[in-house]
């Protein structure tokens, strides 16, 4: 009986060992995305933004990303992908997600955020990457209450970033909706998931 014990003890401390492990590690993924003006790696929290993270993998995993352009690019603002083609073609993505804002993350600068319509439960595949503090896309500050979700963090690449939010834009002459489209296109070429090294 002693030992029965002793061994479902074991047990349970191998499965909560086991448990807390893959909860860090998907607390703690990195996701790298190539694109034409070089590489930003981004860690993803998981653990503040549970749906929106396990989205934007699977966006990552089907090869969504790669050879789309950053197609809205504000210097001091953000910069924008995840949604057109070179030719400003729109990607088919998956059903929207809730909106997991006020999750104790803020829209400061290097923040990856999901990028949504009037509808708080409209974000899809688009995000965008702050290039400043914007502490007003905060649920406890935008009008609706409701505010941008951000899910992670850059921690590698802002001087991409800064190379990116620095290009010349201006309105396309083709669809009058992208009124910040860069001159020259940026793509992401690859989106990878790696381990958090």
């Amino acid at each position: 009986m002693k030992t029965l014990a002793s061994r479902s003890l074991q047990v349970f401390a191998a499965l909560s060992i086991s448990l807390a492990c893959s909860a860090s590690a998907l607390a703690q993924t990195v996701v790298k995305l190539t694109t034409t003006a070089g590489d930003i790696r981004v860690e993803l929290d998981a653990e503040k933004a549970p749906k929106t993270v396990a989205n934007f993998i699977a966006y990552v995993k089907a090869g969504h990303y790669n050879g789309l352009i950053f197609h809205r690019v504000i210097e001091n603002f953000m910069i924008q992908t995840g949604g057109y083609t070179p030719k400003l073609d729109q990607r088919p993505t998956k059903p929207p997600i809730p909106l997991e804002s006020g999750n104790g993350l803020s829209n400061v600068r290097g923040s990856i955020a999901m990028a949504r319509s009037n509808d708080p439960n409209s974000a899809t595949s688009q995000f965008f990457i702050n290039t400043v503090d914007n502490p007003g896309l905060d649920a406890e500050n935008f009008p609706d209450g409701r505010g941008y979700a951000v899910f992670g963090r850059v921690i590698e690449g802002m001087e991409v970033v800064d190379q990116i939010r620095a290009v010349p834009v201006a309105p396309s002459q083709k669809n009058e909706a992208f009124q910040h489209l860069p001159l020259k296109n940026i793509l992401i070429t690859k989106a990878i998931v790696e381990s958090k090294k």
